[in-house]
């Protein structure tokens, strides 16, 4: 539980100093926001903020990486990718520790770039001793990454030019590229989700109200007063039925106060 309070601290505090900076120039130049928000696929801090707001709990709550439908994506070998760049912007993020990341986030991007455009023939590859199906067709050298014990070693064995990539990066390309397939069907949800999540629910709608729903709906719904239809589809006892009925509300034209 120490780190969960800690987390909650943590967003507390940043958004305490963001309102009372409000509308001031950060360091970085950017004009400061009022509220610093993460989501369910940002971090792991984002999904319980979300479980505590959206789906409550009747017990001390434990976050476990099962609680993360994006996971795959919430690994401790790209954190600092994920959430540099968001402190950097509100101004929580020093200027050396944000000049070393720009430097390893252009080092990432040379890399991936190099091992793109590196290719091979199933013939050449199995003369160096990488065995795949002979089927005549090229593979990248980041496509052969994902294969069974063939890591940057082995490639540097055909492509001596991969010796360069920084030892550093070495585990964090190997990772993405194992699991490329994964990820890009899970950007995918995370795409939808977002879209999902940036339909906001009018403050003022009265839930209470909307015909059409259950009564379970219209209670849970009366209760965690989501912000957005995303937020709604995850409240148990909410069903699609619900949210379509949410979804008209949404997406008519709000009336023109006078």
């Amino acid at each position: 539980g120490y780190e969960e309070a800690a987390a909650q601290g943590l967003m507390a505090g940043v958004n305490a100093a963001l309102a009372a900076g409000s509308g001031e120039p950060s360091r970085f130049g950017k004009t400061r926001e009022e509220t610093f928000v993460l989501d369910r696929a940002d971090a792991y801090i984002g999904v319980m903020i979300d479980d505590l707001v959206t789906l409550g709990t009747a017990e001390p709550y434990r976050m476990f990486t099962s609680r993360a439908e994006y996971r795959l994506r919430l690994r401790a070998d790209n954190a600092d990718q994920r959430l540099t760049a968001k402190g950097r912007d509100i101004g929580c993020v020093g200027s050396e520790r944000a000049r070393r990341f720009g430097e390893k986030a252009a080092s990432l991007a040379d890399a991936t770039g190099l091992l793109d455009r590196l290719t091979a023939t199933p013939n050449r590859l199995e003369a160096h001793g990488i065995h795949i199906n002979q089927d005549g067709v090229k593979r990248t050298a980041r496509t052969l990454l994902a294969y069974p014990n063939v890591g940057l070693g082995e490639l540097a064995g055909l492509w001596p030019e991969i010796g360069d990539i920084p030892p550093a990066l070495h585990r964090q390309l190997e990772i993405e590229a194992g699991y490329a397939g994964y990820i890009e069907r899970q950007e995918a949800d995370i795409t939808a989700f977002r879209r999902d999540e940036a339909l906001e629910i009018p403050d003022d709608l009265d839930f209470a109200q909307l015909s059409g729903l259950s009564n379970e709906a219209r209670s849970k719904l009366v209760e965690a007063r989501p912000a957005t239809l995303g937020a709604a589809a995850r409240i148990s006892g909410v069903t699609p039925a619900a949210l379509t009925i949410l979804l008209g509300h949404v997406r008519r034209p709000r009336r023109a106060t006078a």
